[in-house]
């Protein structure tokens, strides 16, 4: 039923046992050293797989701290109403980039390998059949000759597929004899080193939560349940654990805690760079110290620009050009007009444009408009 997860973990299992038994040899310890061996690198090769969504799941871990203040405002708003808290936190996941599967995956994904690991080994020694029927059955891909490699390979006289708990007849099937204290020799320090490995690395996983998160009374309980329960958990049930389960474990949070150290460190290192780049440039375009401000150095008017300037401003923008003349000219008189015979005689002179005649007998007619315009030039003359 499980044979696409059992075939797998024994096909990398079965390739590193030929790395590592080039090395050590196919005797009894060294056997063992290259099946345990073989057992660990199986768990590297799975993690060195999952590295990449481990990243995220630290990343995603480290934003949803950021916003943890927004997902408690929600959480209030909608006490009362679980659907529309849902649909707000999945809505507010996707604006920050954050996909909580994305966290679950490394998990998920190491539990099928875990129990496909201790199928296999269970199944180098099947229950009911002897020694010499077991040695003629290939384990999946482990063929015949490497089952009779794995079947009389000893870790200090114990195989890696005995456990502490082992009922008597499967102890007697193997052969050589196998004594029940050979496997509590193995198997308690395995134990004990197992649990410590996994309370350093769930200590190391709660030291990096910020205070937003350690208040809430959810993630409170689950480190309590990772800092002291699955450590007691390895204890307990480390007795029904084969010698080849204890070393999965055992390698499976030394690699955890090292990988951690490493990747918590670079993004700190990461995001230390970001900070120190932003402080750089802000200090680039701030002056220096002693140094004044850059200001825009602008050209000096002249007074008669100015009073250009002004008169033009002064002026309406249906202005013809006749009133444009300049200040310092005098508009020009408008020749008199022809005497009629009738002025001549009465020696005066009527002005075409209805105005009145100067006491010299001389028309002072002028062009229509200007009068208006030297009254706004005068009025510009007293604002300056």
């Amino acid at each position: 039923m499980l044979n696409f997860i059992y075939y797998p973990v024994s096909g990398i299992l079965w390739v590193w046992h030929k790395v590592f038994g080039f090395i050590f040899g196919d005797g009894s310890f060294g056997g063992a050293a290259s099946w345990a061996l073989a057992v660990v690198f199986l768990v590297f090769t799975l993690r060195v797989i999952l590295f990449k969504p481990f990243v995220a799941q630290v990343k995603s871990m480290r934003k949803m701290a950021e916003f943890q203040p927004e997902i408690k405002k929600l959480q209030k708003k909608y006490a009362n109403d679980k659907q529309k808290l849902a649909a707000e936190m999945q809505k507010l996941q996707s604006e920050h980039g954050v996909n909580p599967l994305a966290g679950c995956l490394p998990i998920l994904l190491q539990a099928p390998v875990f129990i496909g690991l201790n199928h296999v080994l269970r199944s180098f020694n099947r229950t009911g059949l002897t020694y010499e029927q077991n040695i003629k059955i290939p384990n999946y891909w482990i063929p015949t000759e490497d089952v009779q490699s794995f079947l009389q390979a000893r870790l200090f006289g114990a195989p890696l597929s005995s456990y502490i708990a082992m009922a008597d007849n499967e102890l007697n099937a193997f052969v050589p004899h196998v004594g029940r204290i050979d496997v509590i020799i193995v198997s308690i320090p395995l134990m004990i080193v197992a649990s410590i490995a996994t309370h350093l690395t769930a200590r190391h996983n709660v030291a990096r939560q910020t205070a937003a998160v350690t208040a809430n009374p959810q993630t409170g309980m689950m480190n309590k349940l990772t800092l002291y329960l699955f450590p007691l958990g390895v204890l307990a049930f480390g007795a029904f654990l084969q010698i080849g389960l204890l070393f999965y474990w055992l390698s499976n949070n030394a690699w955890t805690l090292g990988q951690q150290y490493f990747v918590y460190h670079r993004i700190d290192r990461e995001e230390a760079e970001a900070k120190a780049k932003k402080i750089e440039q802000r200090n680039n375009l701030a002056p220096k110290p002693g140094q004044k401000p850059m200001q825009q150095v602008r050209k000096p008017v002249k007074p008669g620009d100015a009073a250009d300037a002004a008169e033009k401003a002064a002026a309406p923008a249906d202005e013809t050009p006749q009133d444009k003349t300049p200040m310092d000219k005098k508009p020009m008189d408008k020749k008199p007009a022809d005497k009629t015979p009738e002025s001549s005689a009465n020696g005066s002179s009527a002005p075409a444009n209805g105005s009145a005649v100067n006491g010299s007998g001389d028309a002072s007619t002028k062009a229509p408009g200007l009068a208006p315009t030297q009254a706004r030039r005068k009025q510009s003359r007293k604002r300056r």
